[in-house]
């Protein structure tokens, strides 16, 4: 595995964290805790928790917010959030976010082109940082990553993304975006964008029900089943996605049948001889975002000839037939609230003629 390529992919900004909302709108007067509430803004205090459970608590919504990845200063950006942000990691490459995100997103200061150097970190003058990597089992830790009595020293409060971070740790298979949403909403309470979070929630589940009522007639030993090629994480042997991954989730809602999902974990090195074995009726060809339209084509079409070329894969029905499906790596394994779009989009392409 390539640590530092897998940092780009999983950039994932889902904040699945347990979240508790005391007081705000929800004390009366003569209550025990109405002095609190009385004191503390709308919607706070706010509990969340990381990987392992432990609590990080917010008495008011930070004022500024760094964040790991372009991921998570996307998610902002729809919560209405993006102007909190005072530097990044891992910044969005040209196209890679929604047009109407581009220009604020060009003004946010990069503190790494990849992870955020220690000092640039703790002297960023924030008060939240986002994290997207230190927990997750296939990276490691960040050899520079601050402690968290550095963190408390700076000031800075550290949450960790947990649909991707913790993503190894889930106890269950994710077969569906719940958990993405209920990040989302998380993400609103922290930042006091509760309402924007229940709207963009709202939609993403209106996406999803039209796409599982459009298939309910389909058993699920008749659905397709697929396999996600990650061309960019390297040819000589595939990166499975497994049961934990938002990608499982994303194919499981679209009416497929993910080939290993039964790999408990997020991510799984595999032998191509396994990926023939299991003679997928569908390909995703898994590209990033190359800037443009054009170099996005150009990179789908070299994933597909090498499927088309490779002694492995080139006589497997689905590569001699072309049922690839073109859309890109970051779209189907992060969560966020473009997963949505993802489900029905292949949904469309395996189900034209359910799902419209």
């Amino acid at each position: 595995m390539r640590p530092r390529v897998w940092c780009g992919v999983l950039a994932a900004v889902a904040l699945s964290a347990t979240v508790t909302a005391c007081g705000g709108g929800g004390g009366t007067k003569g209550s025990d805790d109405a002095g609190a509430s009385a004191s503390a803004p709308a919607g706070f205090p706010v509990s969340v928790t990381d990987c392992m459970g432990a609590k990080t608590t917010f008495d008011s919504a930070p004022k500024k917010i760094v964040t790991s990845n372009a991921a998570s200063l996307e998610l902002l950006m729809w919560l209405g959030a993006g102007d909190k942000v005072v530097g990044t990691g891992f910044p969005p490459g040209k196209g890679a976010l929604p047009g109407q995100f581009a220009d604020q997103a060009a003004k946010v200061p990069v503190l790494g082109k990849m992870s955020i150097p220690k000092e640039k970190l703790l002297g960023s003058g924030a008060d939240l940082y986002i994290d997207a990597f230190s927990s997750m089992k296939n990276m490691g830790k960040t050899p520079d990553a601050p402690t968290a009595e550095e963190f408390k020293a700076a000031g800075i409060k550290h949450v960790f993304l947990k649909s991707t971070a913790c993503a190894s740790m889930n106890k269950s298979p994710r077969t569906d975006l719940s958990g993405v949403a209920a990040d989302i909403q998380s993400l609103g309470q922290i930042t006091g964008t509760s309402q924007r979070a229940d709207e963009l929630v709202g939609a993403m589940n209106k996406k999803t029900d039209a796409v599982r009522d459009a298939l309910k007639g389909v058993p699920e030993d008749k659905r397709p089943t697929y396999f996600f090629f990650d061309f960019d994480a390297g040819t000589k042997q595939p990166m499975a996605v497994c049961n934990r991954q938002v990608a499982n989730a994303v194919i499981t809602q679209a009416g497929a049948r993910n080939v290993f999902a039964d790999c408990d974990g997020d991510f799984k090195p595999v032998g191509w001889e396994d990926v023939v074995a299991k003679n997928p009726d569908w390909i995703q060809l898994g590209v990033r975002n190359r800037g443009s339209e054009e170099a996005n084509r150009k990179a789908f079409d070299e994933a597909a000839d090498f499927l088309r070329s490779f002694p492995a894969t080139k006589d497997l029905p689905a590569v001699k037939e072309g049922r690839f499906v073109r859309i890109g790596s970051e779209r189907t394994t992060i969560g966020g609230v473009r997963s949505a779009d993802t489900v029905r989009e292949i949904a469309h392409t395996l189900h034209p003629d359910l799902v419209k």
